[in-house]
């Protein structure tokens, strides 16, 4: 066996003192099962394979609708935190190292991949310890063009640098202590990231959350048909105007989503398709999950949710924070016949007062055609660019 450098040795004898210190009684009874060498053995893995020159992750030559202000507006990237190259590129790793959980077994990315949008298709993620999460893992493309900046379903994190460090120290996700995170990520390809990225080879927890912050903001998708479409018709009104590289059934379910009739847009509007706030979105008439209002504490924020982006969201099923829904199709039939009367129920789900059965669940009585073309217009905003750019990839494959 190759001698264990000194310094990753100190570090794990130190991990392994305040494991035996720190652990729980599920943690006590894993550890029972699990050796020195393996941690040696998972600390001594491959670096990652990067490239000699970073990726451009701080200066993305997004398209120009992307950069009026009604959609910079949105963008909650404070100013303490810009997106550079090195502090990307050090996030990606973080992202997908797995030396980041308790047990060397769950990374970010294990519960949201690439290929799924960032999300994980089981309906509750596993964890570090084969336990399921609470919620259904929201998809990251996007992320930072959510105007009122806080994250989960249930908007518990109020930025996105406070949230990256959660699921790390969740005792179903990750089941980490962040002292013992910090001791344990001074493994030898750390040094030069985080010197790139900050200065010098010190880690710190503030540091982890700023980087990995970094790299889920740099996640941004325009790469899909409908940005092809609206690359086409220039400075034409894109909710209106038909798209040349659509099929007949794609322009007429963008037609309905962009209309008063289903008013979509109004949650998910723009080309971001996100929405600057939580809403109530009819799943229940009473709320088995409070969302929000279960943080904050006020009742009309009981059921509420944050409204994630539909940026690839063919690629990201099952769907709602619980996984309800399998297909896109059902979720369509939700808004089409299904909402329920919540007391909190968003506005815009319920009959307006001069309409018949005013204040009650909308009913948008869409024909099958109808309810075809909506579930066709987002399967157009999947953006194989996005989920196939290696620098969004998983450093450490081969």
């Amino acid at each position: 066996m190759a001698t264990l450098p000194s310094k990753v040795f100190s570090i794990l004898a130190i991990f392994a003192v305040l494991l035996t210190f720190n652990a729980c009684e599920t943690e006590s009874d894993f550890f029972e099962n699990t050796t020195f060498t393996d941690y040696y053995n998972t600390l001594l893995q491959a670096p990652p394979n990067l490239p000699a020159t970073p990726y451009n992750y701080a200066n993305i030559n997004l398209p120009a609708y992307y950069n009026v202000p009604p959609i910079q507006d949105q963008n909650n990237t404070p100013n303490n935190n810009q997106i550079t190259d090195a502090g990307a590129t050090l996030g990606r790793v973080l992202f997908y190292d797995k030396n980041m959980s308790f047990n060397n077994t769950i990374a970010c990315a294990s519960c949201h991949k690439q290929e799924d949008g960032f999300s994980d298709t089981d309906i509750f993620s596993t964890g570090f310890l084969g336990g399921l999460t609470g919620r259904n893992s929201m998809g990251l493309a996007n992320a930072s063009f959510y105007q009122n900046g806080r994250f989960f379903w249930d908007e518990r994190a109020e930025t996105l640098e406070e949230q990256v460090l959660m699921p790390i120290q969740d005792h179903v996700e990750m089941g980490m202590d962040l002292d013992t995170l910090v001791l344990k990520l001074n493994i030898p390809y750390y040094d030069p990231l985080f010197e790139d990225a900050f200065g010098d080879t010190t880690i710190t927890t503030e540091r982890i959350s700023l980087a990995l912050s970094q790299f889920i903001r740099s996640m941004v998708s325009y790469n899909a048909k409908f940005d092809e479409g609206m690359q086409a018709i220039g400075q034409a009104p894109f909710e209106t105007t038909p798209f040349p590289n659509f099929t007949e059934s794609e322009n007429l379910g963008k037609q309905l989503y962009f209309s008063n009739q289903t008013r979509c847009a109004s949650c998910h509007g723009a080309v971001s398709f996100a929405a600057p706030g939580p809403r109530n979105n009819g799943l229940d008439e009473v709320s088995v999950d409070n969302g929000v209002g279960a943080i904050t504490g006020v009742p009309q924020s009981m059921g509420a949710f944050k409204v994630n982006s539909l940026r690839n969201i063919e690629l990201t099923p099952p769907y709602m924070h619980d996984g309800r829904f399998a297909t896109l199709e059902e979720v369509v039939e939700h808004y089409n016949s299904g909402v329920q009367n919540h007391p909190n129920l968003s506005p815009i789900l319920r009959n307006p007062p001069n309409s018949p059965n005013p204040g009650q669940p909308r009913r948008l009585n869409l024909t099958q055609e109808e309810k075809t073309a909506l579930v066709d217009f987002l399967k157009t905003l999947t953006d194989d660019v996005f989920t196939q750019d290696v620098k969004y990839s998983n450093p450490f494959e081969e």
